[in-house]
């Protein structure tokens, strides 16, 4: 239990300074958003396995603070990041973030997954550190926003935890016909699918 001497302090910035695909990344994060003290495993193995090429156009689905979208912008100057969530502090965050680390190649906007991105045949990769407690509608809807929005060829990338490894994979070949598991860690698994 805290006293209310405690507050000011919980409401300062919290900072995690980590190196993902090899560059150091300082993030301000807050309490309330996912994962505030650290890079959260998920998104750590995924780091580990994610391919992506140097003029990749990308889209962070529920980018929280950032540090999928920003690590990828800036292992990927020629490209182009949109990081997403409807979180407005997560928003905020991000773009904090992007300056922070002199990131121009990204920018966090405020939408619920793909409703206010309106890009079709765009992306090359779709990526997501997806919440253990996303349910098989919103699921759909993603699934089949980032088919369409990606290009043919383009890649969706989703690090879940190990519980819903079988229904990734079972959602993924209904919507893009194949799938594939990246990696599979004590806790997490990386599941892959290509728009054909």
């Amino acid at each position: 239990m805290f006293v209310r001497s405690d507050i000011s302090k919980l409401k300062q910035d919290l900072t995690v300074q980590t190196n993902l695909l090899n560059h150091d990344l300082t993030f301000k994060t807050r309490w309330g958003v996912f994962s505030p003290r650290a890079i959260d495993g998920g998104t750590l193995l995924l780091m580990k396995y994610l391919r992506v090429n140097q003029s990749d156009k990308c889209i962070d689905l529920g980018c929280g603070y950032g540090p999928i979208g920003l690590s990828v912008a800036k292992y990927c100057p020629k490209g182009e990041v949109h990081m997403v969530d409807k979180d407005f502090v997560a928003v905020e965050l991000a773009n904090i973030n992007a300056k922070l680390n002199n990131i121009n190649n990204a920018k966090a906007y405020l939408s619920d997954a793909f409703l206010s991105v309106n890009k079709t045949a765009y992306f090359n990769q779709v990526i997501s550190n997806v919440p253990a407690k996303v349910g098989r509608e919103q699921l759909s809807i993603i699934l089949y926003d980032a088919f369409d929005a990606l290009k043919p060829d383009g890649k969706i990338t989703f690090v879940t935890i190990n519980g819903l490894r079988n229904f990734i994979k079972d959602n993924f070949k209904s919507v893009f016909g194949n799938y594939k598991k990246l990696k599979q860690g004590q806790k997490y698994t990386i599941s892959q699918a290509i728009k054909q």
